[in-house]
């Protein structure tokens, strides 16, 4: 069996979902508890094993463990978003000299970080790992996952706003020419990635629908903090007293309260952008339990739902590729 010098109880619990699907409204709110500080987004404990050793991540998913490398170490503190932590990197690279494995030294890391939060509890919220889960579940045998699902429309509106060249679908080829068929893909491929994930460790994996926390957020958080195992407290609802505002021109800005109705489909998208996008993703809507339009779609429409729908299975394919080849390269040595 796997021993980590840290305390294994850390990383206690991952944030996932789609963007722009509340992960940022959970995080602040698992964060105010007092026994458990949530890290935003700091991506590097899939990114570091991937850019120095890709082929040991589906070791890692078997639950073997990796060892911990000088350039591991480099990639970990190197990593752009570490400082999220709130850690320097001659406090990452002191941490690791007790340390033999990645996860131990992601524990430490993590332990670290609850402790200069005043808290026992560490964890993160990092939207993209809801494709990493089977990584994240291997590395970590007790850790905890939380998916937050929101329906895939208002996930479009809100990313049609959100998304760049350089951030989120925007960076896909097919969005220059369908943004809109882009986001239902899109939220369709990462919902599915970690359910699929999730529902094969059912113990350790549970999933909020955004509406429900918004709507009755005292309850949701009571059957959150049931699945984590932590007590209820009310500090967690009023996450944001003292911080909200009103000038920066969105929820997340403004630490808004939750608050119903900042997208909703049915009044801010164009019946033509609802019936496209529920022919590319209105079975996921409808294993959800979401309610559907069924609008009247035409041929132009259906045509373009074919044409995205091969182009998106053309993406999948030449990213399997891709991760397959670096796993090679790694494996053998050979520079990329």
């Amino acid at each position: 069996m796997r021993q980590h010098s840290g305390t294994g109880h850390n990383p206690f619990c991952f944030v996932v979902g789609c963007p722009r699907s509340g992960t940022t409204l959970l995080q602040r709110m698992l964060d105010h508890h007092p026994d458990l500080a949530v890290a935003n987004d700091t991506h590097f404990v899939p990114r570091a094993l991937e850019k120095t050793a890709p082929h040991l991540a589906d070791r890692a998913i078997s639950g073997d463990p990796v060892p911990l490398t000088q350039a591991l170490i480099d990639a970990v503190v190197g990593y752009r978003r570490f400082y999220r932590l709130g850690l320097d990197e001659r406090l990452g690279r002191e941490l690791a000299l007790k340390q033999d494995d990645y996860a131990g030294y992601s524990s430490a890391l993590y332990d670290r970080f609850a402790a200069n939060e005043g808290k026992s509890l560490g964890g993160e919220k990092t939207p993209d790992y809801v494709r990493r889960l089977p990584l994240l579940f291997g590395l970590f045998p007790s850790t905890r996952v939380v998916h937050i699902i929101r329906d895939g429309r208002d996930v479009a509106l809100s990313t049609l706003d959100w998304a760049t060249a350089s951030k989120g679908p925007g960076k896909l080829g097919l969005w220059n020419s369908e943004p809109l068929a882009t986001c239902a893909l899109w939220w369709r491929w990462q919902v599915l990635e970690g359910r699929g994930a999730g529902h094969m460790q059912s113990a350790r994996y549970s999933e909020v629908r955004y509406a429900q926390l918004v709507e009755q957020p005292e309850l949701e958080l009571q059957r959150l903090c049931e699945f984590l195992g932590l007590s209820m407290s009310s500090e967690m609802l009023a996450y944001h007293v003292g911080r909200t505002r009103t000038d920066r021109g969105s929820a997340k800005g403004n630490w808004l309260p939750p608050t119903s109705g900042l997208r909703d489909w049915r009044n801010q998208m164009s019946q033509q952008d609802v019936a496209l996008f529920e022919l590319l993703a209105g079975d996921l809507l409808e294993e959800l339990g979401f309610e559907r339009a069924h609008y009247r779609t035409d041929s132009n429409i259906e045509r373009r739902a074919v044409a995205c729908r091969e182009w998106w299975s053309r993406f999948l394919e030449r990213r399997e590729r891709k991760r397959k080849r670096r796993s090679a390269r790694a494996l053998t040595g050979v520079a990329p």
